[in-house]
């Protein structure tokens, strides 16, 4: 029998602070360096779109890597440390120097940190609390990072007004030594390693597993539940990537260094709504996951059509409602719909990866298709395209993905538990 975790109140707290901390740190400058570079650079969008998509195409190479190494080693705090540290260097190197190659490589940098930090976070989760209180405490987890992209966006907005725009960056720094501090703080000997790579229970069967890491990945790819969710993550993150750092570019054009005030703005109502939203999919998720998650889905093409009735800022700001819905439920019930799909198989993190390589294909594309058509046919032509995207995204997963809870809705399909044992 799987044992009741009963971590210490100091681990708990800790990581609570490393979702704090890890808020912006693991998606590097995000929106912000679309701004810089449109702004003070003078970047036209096909760089900007370049530059966004250097990060993406680094995290899809080493995503399922990243999430194989996880499920391997013990050292998963010290993977948080090193990617830490990548992402400071980045940052500070992109605020000092921003040329084409310095941000490309700087943004690679960034790219592979973004890979480790997902599958790390959740694995130290599971390993501190176990299955049984995962969907709570993931819950909690975003909950926290949601308010930590709060704070964040809301000294970005103010350094960027008050000092200048490259003070962000540095910024992003000091919230990567913060983490580390917090990571370092969780209490190594209440991680139980065997249960934070998805093992139901402790045993040498199961270690037999993790020593063929090829074949458990082609046992994946052979899984038609995790296929199609697959399909639908990445279509999902190609349409929604792409919109914020669109937004950033509109508001960057003659608005001076409001610019960055307004975005701030877009991320803090987003973040707002993330926080309750978050704490209510951990909660609701106990009963049933796939209900929940379509709404996250749906509201995706509705704020991609939004954005293309006005350029008021106010109104674009207001749109991001739909962002704070969308993006809550995703971070709390991708995370749940995985371990339920790999429970017992001690495969959870690659997995995680092979899901995360999916979101960067997504989100790489997304740029990349975002820059050039906004190039050619404006931002109205562009919103329209990825909210088009959105609701094919939406068809997939409500037609294709099944419920992932099992014990509740057992006859929802007879083949969703077997990806539980």
């Amino acid at each position: 029998m799987q044992k009741q975790r009963r971590p210490s109140n100091k681990s708990l707290r800790s990581l609570d602070y490393l979702n704090v901390f890890l808020a912006d740190v693991r998606d590097g400058v995000g929106p912000y360096l679309s701004i810089y570079l449109k702004a003070s650079a003078n970047w036209n969008p096909a760089q900007i779109g370049m530059a966004m998509s250097a990060s993406a195409i680094a995290t899809v190479i080493a995503q399922t890597p990243a999430g194989a190494l996880v499920d391997r080693l013990r050292q998963k705090r010290m993977l948080i440390v090193l990617a830490a540290v990548f992402v400071s260097i980045g940052c500070i190197a992109i605020g000092l120097f921003p040329n084409l190659p310095v941000v490309i490589g700087s943004q690679i940098m960034i790219g592979i940190a973004a890979a480790i930090f997902p599958p790390a976070i959740t694995a130290i989760t599971l390993g501190l609390v176990g299955h049984e209180r995962l969907d709570r405490r993931v819950g909690r987890n975003e909950t926290f990072n949601h308010a930590g992209n709060l704070l964040a966006a809301t000294l970005a907005g103010l350094a960027g007004y008050f000092i200048a725009r490259k003070a962000i960056f540095f910024l992003v720094a000091a919230m990567a030594v913060g983490s580390i501090i917090s990571v370092r703080m969780i209490r190594e000997r209440e991680i139980d390693h065997e249960l934070a790579r998805g093992d139901g229970e402790e045993g040498e069967e199961d270690n037999e597993k993790h020593q063929q890491p090829s074949e458990g990945i082609l046992q994946l790819l052979s899984d038609r539940k995790i296929l199609f969710f697959t399909v639908a993550v990445v279509l999902f993150h190609f349409a929604n990537a792409a919109m914020l750092p669109l937004v950033g570019q509109e508001l960057a054009q003659g608005k001076g260094t409001s610019d960055t005030v307004y975005m701030s703005a877009c991320i803090i109502v987003a973040q707002l709504v993330m926080i309750p939203v978050s704490n209510l999919a951990g909660r609701f998720a106990h009963t049933a996951r796939k209900p929940i998650f379509l709404l996250g889905f749906a509201v995706l093409p509705i704020r991609g059509v939004l954005y293309t009735l006005s350029d008021n800022p106010y109104f674009l700001v207001s749109v991001q409602i739909l962002d704070g819905i969308a993006g809550g439920i995703f971070g709390v019930l991708s995370v749940l719909m995985v371990a339920d799909l790999t429970k017992g198989t001690g495969r959870f993190n690659v997995t995680q990866g092979m899901l995360n390589t999916a979101v960067g294909i997504g989100a790489g594309l997304s740029n990349v298709l975002a820059g050039f058509v906004v190039k050619s046919a404006g931002y109205n032509v562009g919103f329209l395209i990825l909210a088009a995207i959105a609701v094919v995204a939406l068809a997939v997963f409500w037609f294709c993905v099944p419920e992932t809870k099992t014990g509740v809705h057992r006859k929802a399909s007879p083949q969703t538990a077997s990806g539980s044992h």
